[in-house]
């Protein structure tokens, strides 16, 4: 029995407790250093992703037994090799309507089911597939979230920053280098940003994509399509990305400048030009035998689904119709599903394209000889196109001289050679129709104030035409400022103080609503200006008007009926004495009663009992 009371009870608990303390660390310490030297060693057995299995042997990792999983990871990463897009291998799985191993927890069984993109990329991007054995890829990190709450999170390490790599493990997939190769690919089909990778193929027509860079700047040029053909053209936004002023950098089409890439990409593979033309040949025969493969596949498992139901349906006493109706149904089911996979394979069977005879591939070979016909065959996709352009070519700098009509190219191979060439771009023709002189002054003195859509509205309002005839809206006023580079507006950052307001802001500013702006601009108790007729009113707004809104009625100030009927004069009278500086007006605003009314005064003597007399509202 231990006194808590007692100084020396006390302290022998804590020596102990410190012991124990000590003792529970020392444990934890040995127990760590044991797991990292088994996984050091390539021993420690750890969670696998579907495929690789451990053997019964420490630190044994083989292939998995069954040949359909195999044969499915196998695809994935030959069609990453001849696609070069993970979402790629994700569509072709889909549209081959093939299905993908998943298992949730490797002692789970594995089930069949539609890849998701995820699935796909997992694989590719996992090193378990490339024979790696690999430890110590995330740590967990403690951080304080915006409550102030202790949380934890997980973070994943870079390649350099791993505990355990060790190549050539156990039997993958691929190999290493292929792995490395596949990520930098992966990372390239990421969305480009500035100076860094082309991304992925697309299916536009524009075949420089993601290899065009601007020669002035040296950004990577975005794509666009106009017109109803959807031509490509190439732009650099680094002026309006830098300044902000909606102008571009480089603006240019594409017709000319893919054909002048095309040219000099067909000059310097036309000695290759009889392998590519038998290769393209093999690869359309070799993706149609990968998706019969996997569906033969299929077949066999469905066989032995239904077979296995078979024999359990068989096994069971015929007078237990509960279980024996149960497994009835599953029979069904499981030879449903087998005439189904038949059934799809059969008809995969018929389309498959027939195998070239000696003398069609004598004919393919001659025609391989000429690659401006094979370029230009209907066969070859747009998607083609672009990878083709992407094995030889590394970047494409575009350097546009406008006045010259003429645009350089700078074509960098893959390898480090260099290639010039200049291109010469068409001569813009005289508009014959076009927007008058004074429509165009207009829109430039009008984007320096207000946006787009405003204009638009400014023109309508004027009854102003478009060079087609057309009323104006946001996006011919759009077009027609990037047509004459006129700058966008911009709105400023803070609201301004001090300087010309709309009326929504002025009223804003003042404390009041704009209807009541409209009226007192209207009965000329302020003076609002006007760009041009049909443009929002601006009130400069000064120490002067703020002075004319006030919260209280001051003292000496009558409202606008006691004023006609001391003057005797009309209201139109007194308004007009209030223009011409013989009255002062000022407007009340009542918050509580949301009124607002207008009080006067008379700076000079105009009628004795109107001047000692004071009226509220």
């Amino acid at each position: 029995m231990y006194n808590p009371a007692s100084f020396n009870d006390r302290l022998l608990l804590g020596l102990k407790g410190t012991m124990s303390e000590a003792e529970l660390h020392i444990l934890r310490a040995r127990l760590d250093g044991g797991i990292r030297n088994k996984a050091a060693r390539g021993e420690l057995r750890r969670g696998l992703p579907i495929g690789p299995v451990w053997g019964e042997a420490d630190g044994e990792v083989r292939l998995h037994p069954d040949e359909a999983v195999v044969n499915a990871l196998r695809a994935v990463f030959d069609r990453f090799s001849e696609f070069g897009s993970a979402r790629h291998v994700w569509l072709w799985f889909r549209s081959e309507h093939l299905s993908f191993p998943l298992q949730m927890h490797h002692t789970d069984p594995i089930r069949w089911a539609a890849p998701s993109y995820h699935a796909i990329h997992s694989v590719l991007s996992n090193p378990v597939y490339a024979g790696a054995y690999c430890y110590g890829k995330s740590r967990r990190e403690r951080y304080v979230d915006e409550q102030g709450a202790l949380k934890m999170r997980l973070r994943r390490l870079p390649q350099s920053q791993w505990n355990v790599l060790i190549k050539d493990h156990h039997e993958g997939y691929i190999d290493w280098a292929t792995y490395e190769a596949n990520q930098m690919r992966l990372g390239a089909n990421t969305k480009p940003r500035p100076h860094q990778a082309a991304g992925a193929v697309r299916e536009g027509s524009a075949l420089l994509q993601g290899l065009a860079i601007c020669g002035h700047c040296g950004r990577r040029l975005r794509t666009h399509y106009r017109g109803t053909n959807h031509t490509p053209g190439y732009h650099c936004a680094n002026k309006c990305a830098v300044n902000g002023r909606g102008v571009y950098c480089l603006n240019v089409g594409g017709l000319q400048i893919d054909a002048a890439a095309t040219q000099a990409f067909l000059q310097a593979v036309n000695p290759a030009g009889v392998e590519a033309a038998v290769r393209a040949a093999e690869r359309l025969e070799a993706d149609h035998d990968a998706a019969l493969a996997q569906w033969r596949l299929t077949v066999e498992r469905a066989r032995y689904e239904a077979q296995r139901a078979e024999r359990r349906y068989s096994a069971v006493n015929p007078e237990n119709r509960l279980v024996a109706r149960g497994l009835e149904a599953q029979l069904e089911k499981r030879l449903h599903e087998l005439e189904q996979a038949q059934q799809e394979l059969a008809q995969r069977e018929q389309l498959r394209p027939r195998t070239l005879s000696p003398q069609e591939r004598d004919r393919l070979l001659a025609i391989g000889q000429d690659l401006q016909r094979l370029w230009r065959a209907s066969s070859l996709t747009v998607r083609d196109r672009k990878q083709l352009l992407r094995t030889l070519l590394e970047e494409v700098a575009i350097t546009v001289h406008r006045e010259q009509y003429r645009a350089h190219l700078n074509l960098r191979w893959r390898g480090g050679k260099l290639t010039e060439c200049e291109v010469a771009l068409p001569r813009s023709r005289p508009a014959t129709i076009r927007t008058d002189e004074n429509t165009l002054a207009l829109v430039r003195r009008l984007a320096q104030h207000y946006p787009d859509a405003t204009i638009a509205g400014i023109l309508n309002k004027q009854g102003r035409l478009s060079a087609h005839g057309l009323r104006f809206n946001q996006n011919i006023v759009s077009s027609l400022r990037r047509h004459w580079e006129i700058p966008c507006f911009e709105p400023p950052a803070e609201r301004p103080e001090g300087k010309l307001l709309n009326i929504r802001q002025a009223a804003y500013v003042l404390g009041t609503v704009p209807s009541t702006l409209h009226r007192w601009i209207n009965d000329g108790f302020i003076s609002g200006e006007q760009l041009t007729p049909g443009a929002p009113r601006r009130i400069h707004i000064t120490d002067a008007v703020r002075s004319r809104f006030v919260e209280h009625s001051p003292t000496g100030y009558i409202v606008m009926q006691d004023a006609t009927r001391l003057l005797g004069v009309s209201r139109q009278s007194v308004l007009q004495r209030v223009k011409r500086g013989e009255l002062d007006a000022v407007l009340v605003h009542r918050a509580k009663r949301l009124a607002h009314q207008g009080c006067y005064r008379s700076p000079r003597p105009l009628r004795t009992h109107l001047l000692n007399q004071r009226v509220l509202l």
